[in-house]
């Protein structure tokens, strides 16, 4: 955790304290305003300690807690000027009568002369040479560490909602792409169990295995590429049942090492593969499939064939869309899309850096 992090958790959760740690620090660097001298009066220290600390701190919290709040959140900028002349006068003018008549009997021997209330609030040049600067000097340093502070935390707090907004956004996308993926299935299997086919107990075998992945193994944000190759070959399986020999299918793989990646996109491209190819094209259709993992780096090429298409037909589907949105969720300028139609030929090739999620995995 950053050091800056841990610094504004202490503060947010000990408020108090923290605020205690700052104004003895402060303290403390007052102390080098007296000589060697002047410590011989331990007592004349004290009172004039606790003068420093007291109008320092009333100008502190009046800066943070009412002039920039007010700055921050007003249209009106000559209201918070009027407001910060207005208290920056009364401050200094408190700062001064707290001098002459609380500060100076304790600290002085008497008799001496003392001011009248109005020379002091009437000697403008006094209060702001002198006391303004003298209450201000911490009060500018508390003002931005406070500043600071608030604004790491609103930045903290809209980098957890956007995530949180993704990760709903990214739930609700798989939560479409699922039930499109069972319907699609289950469609492959209806048309086997009307034709009476022997192996239609095989292809609902095949299909509660791919439902095992899907309901139980997905529910994580990534898993190993591995189940994923698994639940392709499953999902072919299941397909070829329908199909026989009449479709030609390729599905060539090769990774150097284990990775992971988010579930079910390469499958989404491979559904669509058979929804816009192979189940649209009544006579010899293909469908090529190539994945390789290299040094993190993954290179996925779906190629099917593909009839002529209506004018207007969206050659896409739900399940790019979703799929396509999802990318943009999980690998953020970490991937690239290419989507081609050539002749009688589609195809999909999908290239993913992994180095970074597999980095924070330490897969």
């Amino acid at each position: 955790m950053p050091l800056i992090e841990r610094i504004v958790k202490f503060s947010l959760t000990h408020r108090f304290q923290t605020h205690i740690i700052f104004w003895l620090i402060v303290a403390l660097l007052f102390m080098n305003r007296y000589d060697i001298e002047e410590y011989r009066q331990l007592d004349s220290i004290i009172y004039r300690q606790i003068y420093y600390i007291s109008v320092t701190m009333l100008a502190s919290y009046f800066l943070a807690y009412l002039i920039i709040p007010k700055l921050m959140g007003s249209k009106n900028y000559f209201e918070v000027v009027v407001y910060f002349i207005a208290g920056s006068y009364l401050i200094s003018a408190c700062s001064r009568i707290a001098v002459i008549y609380l500060l100076e009997p304790l600290i002085r021997t008497p008799p001496f002369a003392q001011e009248s209330l109005w020379q002091i609030l009437s000697d403008l040049p006094k209060l702001v040479t002198h006391y303004f600067a003298l209450s201000f000097s911490a009060a500018w340093v508390f003002a931005f560490v406070k500043l600071i502070r608030d604004q790491y935390v609103v930045q903290q707090r809209s980098l957890m909602l956007e995530k949180e907004k993704a990760e709903t956004e990214l739930k609700a996308l798989r939560s479409q792409l699922n039930p499109h993926f069972l319907f699609n299935t289950l469609n492959n299997i209806y048309s086997l169990s009307l034709m009476n086919s022997p192996v239609t107990s095989k292809s609902i075998a095949g299909l509660s295995e791919i439902l095992d992945h899907v309901l139980y193994r997905c529910n994580t944000a990534y898993v190993p590429i591995s189940s994923e190759i698994k639940l392709i070959e499953n999902y072919l399986a299941l397909e070829k049942l329908r199909y026989d020999e009449r479709l030609q299918i390729s599905f060539e793989y090769v990774t150097n090492h284990q990775a992971a990646i988010a579930p079910l996109i390469l499958l989404s491209f491979v559904e669509n593969a058979f929804k816009h190819g192979a189940g649209m094209d009544a006579g010899n259709p293909f469908i090529a499939i190539n994945l390789q993992l290299n040094n993190n780096r993954l290179r996925f090429k779906v190629m099917n064939s593909l009839l002529d298409e209506p004018p207007g037909t969206d050659g896409n589907g739900l399940g790019l869309n979703n799929v396509t949105r999802q990318l943009d969720l999980l690998y953020p300028s970490q991937y690239e899309l290419n989507i081609k139609r050539i002749n009688h030929t589609y195809e999909v090739e999908l290239e993913i850096d992994l180095g970074d999620v597999n980095n924070a995995l330490a897969i």
